[in-house]
């Protein structure tokens, strides 16, 4: 009996807490932009929409209990999130402009043992500022192959479109062609065939990140003709 006794007391496991692995988190953050270009920092003004991936990163959680909160608020308003979830990672989609501010919550419990992340007066919110729309459209273009202005699309610049559809209209009313991308170049074909020289209409219903709606109604000037090798200006506004 004290052999069995001894044994237990020799090889019987004990369990010895590590003070220095403590649970934590270390929240990153991604985001895929318009043109489908990855970036880790948002903060110095995006294009509408900005697709988000926001993730907790827990380390060292062992048998602790965690709960992981996420908001996303305006500035001064943290107390009325727009979103408020309770997952480890977060995945957003902003279609509004303005700024954000994105904060992760965790706490972790154990036993009567708690930890929280951010220590108070500690929080560091990630920080997203989405830009307002802007969209024009050129009155012109020369689909002729010579490589300048053969496309008609919208003017660099756009922005924070969120919703969009354009159509292109002959003389006689009939709509030649659409699109639903504000990237979109259309190459000046219908049917197979480049449209001939002439005045088209452009009808464009859109909406900006900032509510900004866009009804644009004006005449495209199709000029086969102009190359830019041989008229003094650069092209056509």
């Amino acid at each position: 009996m004290r052999r069995i006794l001894l044994y237990l007391i020799l090889f019987t496991p004990v369990r010895v807490w590590a003070q220095d692995n403590y649970p934590s988190v270390a929240p990153t953050a991604s985001y895929t932009t318009v043109d489908g270009e990855e970036t880790e920092d948002a903060s110095g003004g995006q294009s509408a929409p900005l697709v988000a991936h926001f993730m907790a990163n827990p380390s060292d959680v062992g048998e602790w209990t965690v709960r992981y909160e996420w908001k996303i608020y305006r500035p001064g308003e943290e107390n009325t999130p727009l979103v408020h979830r309770f997952e480890e990672d977060l995945d957003y989609t902003f279609n509004e402009s303005g700024s954000f501010y994105v904060q992760l919550y965790a706490t972790f419990v154990l036993g009567t043992d708690t930890i929280a992340f951010p220590e108070e007066g500690e929080a560091n919110p990630f920080v997203v500022s989405i830009s307002e729309s802007k969209l024009e459209f050129p009155n012109a273009f020369s689909p002729n192959g010579d490589g300048f202005n053969d496309t008609f699309k919208a003017k660099d610049g756009v922005q924070s479109i969120v919703s969009f559809k354009a159509s292109i209209f002959n003389r006689w009313g009939q709509k030649i062609h659409s699109w639903t991308d504000v990237n979109y170049e259309w190459d000046g074909r219908w049917n197979g065939r480049i449209i001939k020289d002439g005045v088209y209409f452009l009808v464009v219903n859109a909406r900006g990140a900032d509510g900004k709606k866009y009804n644009i109604r004006q005449d495209v000037n199709v000029i086969t003709g102009y190359h830019k090798n041989e008229q003094g200006s650069e092209g056509t506004e």
